[in-house]
């Protein structure tokens, strides 16, 4: 996960008015660190639309259609930190993990970025984490787990 994602893709103390406005600030931070071009934005919200990213824990990972994959220009991480919460179709989340992915490597990314995600603990301690470091470090660390 390191090659994913570096302090550049990780936001703290975002604030966002609703789904969609935090769906657009993790796709802005991806097209910001040259992971995609804009139009992958807007293939994230059309995928929001068809199926919540919400995966439990506080925590949704949006990721673009797979007709939005021609967007993609390298595969990446970005990270958003909502500490006050964002409604997501009921659900509140406080940490949004976009995904920009070529081609068959999503479905791994996403299974390895739920490992992490779905640990209780793991997913409190990046919630509530106070500096990119501490980010970087949980991720880093828990593909590496996986892939042993």
């Amino acid at each position: 996960m390191a090659e994913l994602l570096d302090a550049s893709g990780i936001r703290l103390g975002a604030s966002a008015e609703n789904r969609d406005d935090a769906i657009r600030q993790v796709g802005a931070l991806l097209v910001e660190i040259g992971a995609v071009a804009p139009e992958y934005v807007d293939g994230m919200l059309e995928r929001e639309e068809s199926v919540s990213t919400f995966v439990g824990e506080a925590v949704a990972i949006p990721h673009g259609t797979n007709a939005a994959r021609e967007h993609v220009k390298r595969t990446a991480l970005a990270v958003v930190q909502f500490p006050g919460g964002v409604d997501w179709d009921g659900q509140r989340v406080q940490l949004c993990v976009g995904i920009a992915a070529q081609g068959s490597e999503q479905v791994q990314i996403l299974s390895s970025l739920a490992h992490t995600l779905l640990d209780a603990d793991k997913a409190a301690e990046l919630r509530e984490a106070s500096d990119p470091d501490t980010i970087l470090r949980i991720l880093t660390a828990t593909e590496e787990e996986a892939v042993q």
